[in-house]
């Protein structure tokens, strides 16, 4: 690996930032509200306010284009953002009540507005700074610093919340955004593709390279398998903390196996995925890390149909996790690979809006499968299983495209 430990202590720094929010939303948050007598059907919904994740490619290209270079072009947008996180922090500490819990939401909404946003120019700093045969590790170190944001945000902060409460929790986020954001403050920024002497100089010019960009034979296939990857998983995932608690497990376990424990398991995954992706075409490190995730996810099919012990729980939670950051990471280097380096940040923050389309929708309809149409989470989880073997399929036509290895060097180009 050739990226120094500067780059990668920056890139860590980034993603661990934006990962805070998303873990305390997907992790603690879901605790919290059930321990407030919020129904599993509202639970689901929770996905919801990680819209702007998904509405990000609106506002992605004024992000690519606007900036000071004075300042930095990617820096002059993280830096206010990063205020903006530890400010909402701050506000949420003061909504830790009951009665408060709609307020709550809406800061839980913001937060992932800001981070959403900060993602776009830090994901053009990645794109500028890791050539194609970084793109294995460099994707690596960008999951485990986001998984290690998440980490903290939800498994480690739901679990002390029982010790601390949690208006202390968000204090702690609070105090570690603006300690992320010290560091931002002294980082460097690196040169954009054309170097710094050739900025975007209108609006229009990014908009017509995304058009181009989009426009690539075989990009509907793309985007299609980017949407659908986390489809049947996301699916099982909205339901399997409520499934474990429903069962009789302790809120605080549940923490800890799901947002501790697992998130080790993810970040271990998440290394062997960069490993992966190092050796094999990227789209066969796909085909094998999709493969292999199926197994953990027909675990959780046995569990609701057989019955949960702690033991079972917690080999099914680490196998979901560790393949889950596989395939994860070999999805992110396999998503850069295509990216047109001109337009980094926005091209890719497109190719990460549709990666969230899958996990949005997959949640709601799965609560509503179990809250309205009264399934059982059996065979939820069982269609979860089925519609993951299905993706599968979805690599056999960009297979027989050009595929590419992730020590190819890049040429910049959408379809490279």
């Amino acid at each position: 690996m050739k990226l120094s430990a500067s780059k990668l202590g920056l890139l860590s720094t980034l993603y661990f930032v934006q990962g805070m929010p998303f873990g305390f939303q997907s992790t603690a948050l879901p605790i919290y509200l059930w321990q407030q007598g919020v129904s599993v059907t509202g639970i689901s919904f929770l996905g919801a306010l990680s819209l702007p994740w998904l509405l990000k490619p609106l506002w992605a290209p004024l992000v690519e284009r606007y900036g000071s270079e004075r300042i930095g072009h990617r820096k002059s947008w993280i830096l206010p953002l990063q205020v903006a996180l530890a400010g909402t922090y701050l506000a949420a500490s003061l909504a830790t009540s009951p009665e408060a819990i709609p307020a709550l939401l809406g800061l839980v909404f913001l937060m992932n507005l800001f981070a959403a946003t900060q993602d776009i120019p830090v994901d053009g700093i990645a794109v500028d700074l890791l050539k194609s045969e970084d793109l294995g590790w460099g994707n690596a170190i960008q999951v485990v610093g986001y998984k290690l944001g998440s980490l903290a945000g939800g498994g480690l902060l739901g679990w002390a919340s029982k010790y601390i409460g949690w208006q202390k929790v968000f204090l702690i986020m609070a105090a570690l955004s603006l300690l992320a954001l010290a560091v931002t403050a002294f980082m460097r920024e690196p040169a954009r593709e054309g170097g710094a002497e050739a900025p975007r100089t209108t609006l229009r010019e990014v908009l017509a390279l995304l058009r181009s960009a989009l426009g690539v034979p075989g990009t509907g296939w793309l985007l299609l398998l980017i949407g659908t990857y986390k489809f049947g998983e996301s699916m099982s995932d909205v339901l399997y903390k409520p499934f474990l608690l429903q069962s009789g497990f302790e809120g605080a376990q549940v923490a800890l196996w799901t947002g501790t424990w697992g998130t080790v398991a993810s970040l271990a995954g998440s290394t062997a995925g960069g490993w992966l992706a190092t050796r094999l075409p990227l789209l066969g490190g796909l085909a094998i890390t999709a493969t292999l995730r199926v197994i953990p996810l027909m675990g959780r099919w046995l569990l609701a149909a057989l019955g949960p012990s702690a033991a079972r729980v917690i080999g099914v939670t680490l196998a979901e996790e560790f393949f889950g950051g596989a395939i994860t990471t070999v999805m992110f280097a396999f998503m850069m690979s295509r990216v047109d380096r001109r337009i980094g940040a926005a091209h890719f923050t497109m190719l990460a809006g549709m990666e969230l389309v899958g996990k949005v929708a997959a949640g709601p309809l799965g609560g509503l499968l179990v809250g309205q149409a009264h399934w059982s989470y059996a065979q939820v989880f069982l269609t979860g299983v089925v519609l993951s073997i299905a993706f599968l399929f979805l690599i056999l036509p960009l297979r027989q495209r050009r595929d590419a290895p992730a020590s190819r060097p890049s040429t910049g180009s959408p379809s490279a």
